[in-house]
């Protein structure tokens, strides 16, 4: 984020129906079903989406021969992601999509620099740079403009599901400029909203039937200007989803993150389990983050953790405090690798990521939601709070 004092800053956010979201929903979704038979199983799925045809591929290992998961299942559960999400339209819908399934087994070689053997320790499954980050601005401890961009696509979909507003369709977007005043947001500068939607709207229809969304979204007195307001800037918009625009996992990345406030290593998250580090140890260094913000060490903490393939321990560990920490920043990064072991299978076993949590993760962010009864969404939690203020 700008050290600057007075700026705008702007993200963006998608629905659950963008066709880079309905990929995202279908590879979890099958990781989820993986991960429920077998909690140790390997996954890495892709999907395609585009005119009524769906692609799946990938590779998956189950760590038993007499698991059997054949094709029909792996559609099954895409039809059933497509369908939760509102898909029945002419050029794409859940029951008569086509789709292709390619998934197969997990390279031999890929598996053995991964799997933990009596002489070593389990590796990462590649290597990468990971990154979590959280500030004050928000009670999430998420920078304002993605997590206001977040809540007003969350909002059109939430009243497309209850009936609410039967003119929306699945597809849409919304982008949130803030101003800054002092280094903390003020209001928004600009707000755009794209929604898919029925026939016969025009697009004052649709402005008027987003507004009220916007305004409940936005704290009291951050609208902003009238002429800063756009809605389907380009008119109509009634084709859209995997129709309108083909679909591919893992192309949202700082939508899934933190909306351009913070760096990303590059990996995506969807269609991977939690052996992948490109999606497990940016949940650690989220939650590590977090806690630092939480704990009041810092106004804002950005982490970054690096590893090799085949190697367990992370090779460096990162702290950032753009100058707002109220300790020393490398006596903090050995505090941290002392609260939690940061290899793989450490970061598994502390959040307990074993689980088929991961379907929910695929729309709305990764990020700043709350942790779940079941274990979704473990990495929110700030449980490290009094241990790191006990520390320092």
């Amino acid at each position: 984020m700008s050290q600057k004092k007075n700026y705008q800053f702007t993200s963006e956010s998608v629905s659950e129906g963008h066709p880079d979201k309905v990929s995202d929903r279908v590879s979890d979704a099958i990781v989820d079903m993986l991960i429920a038979i077998k909690p140790d199983a390997r996954v890495a799925v892709e999907t395609l989406t585009t005119t009524n045809r769906v692609v799946l591929a990938g590779e998956i290992n189950m760590h038993d021969p007499d698991i059997k998961v054949e094709n029909e299942k792996f559609i099954a559960k895409a039809r059933e992601a497509i369908r939760d999400i509102g898909y029945e339209q002419e050029g794409f819908h859940w029951q008569n999509a086509e789709i292709e399934c390619l998934i197969h087994g997990q390279s031999a070689h890929i598996a053995q620099g991964v799997d933990g053997r009596d002489d070593r320790e389990e590796g990462a499954g590649d290597q990468g740079i990971m990154f979590g980050y959280a500030v004050d601005e928000t009670p999430s401890l998420m920078p304002a403009p993605i997590a206001l961009a977040h809540d007003l696509v969350k909002a059109l979909a939430k009243a497309r599901h209850d009936g609410t507003r039967k003119e929306f369709l699945p597809d849409a977007k919304s982008q949130v400029s803030l101003q800054y005043e002092n280094g903390k947001p003020v209001g928004a500068s600009s707000i755009v909203v794209s929604s898919q939607h029925i026939a016969g709207l025009s697009q004052g229809d649709m402005r008027e039937l987003v507004r009220p969304f916007v305004v409940d979204v936005l704290p009291e007195g951050w609208m902003c200007p009238e002429e800063e307001f756009y809605v389907n800037p380009t008119g109509a918009f009634e084709i859209g989803g995997p129709d309108g625009d083909a679909g591919l996992t893992g192309r949202k990345i700082i939508v899934d993150t933190y909306g351009g406030a913070a760096p990303h290593g590059g990996g995506a998250f969807s269609g991977k389990d939690p052996t992948k580090v490109d999606r497990s140890a940016a949940y650690a260094a989220r939650y590590l983050a977090k806690n630092v913000v939480a704990a009041g060490i810092a106004q804002k903490c950005l982490i970054q953790l690096s590893y090799a393939i085949g190697v367990a321990k992370p090779l460096s560990v990162y702290v950032d405090c753009s100058g707002t920490a109220q300790v020393d920043e490398e006596k903090l990064s050995a505090i941290l690798q002392e609260m939690v072991d940061l290899s793989p299978r450490g970061i598994r076993d502390h959040l307990q990521l074993n689980q088929p949590i991961y379907e929910r993760t695929a729309a709305y962010g990764h990020f700043g939601r709350e942790p779940d009864a079941d274990g979704g969404f473990s990495w929110e939690k700030t449980d490290l709070v009094n241990a790191l203020k006990s520390a320092f």
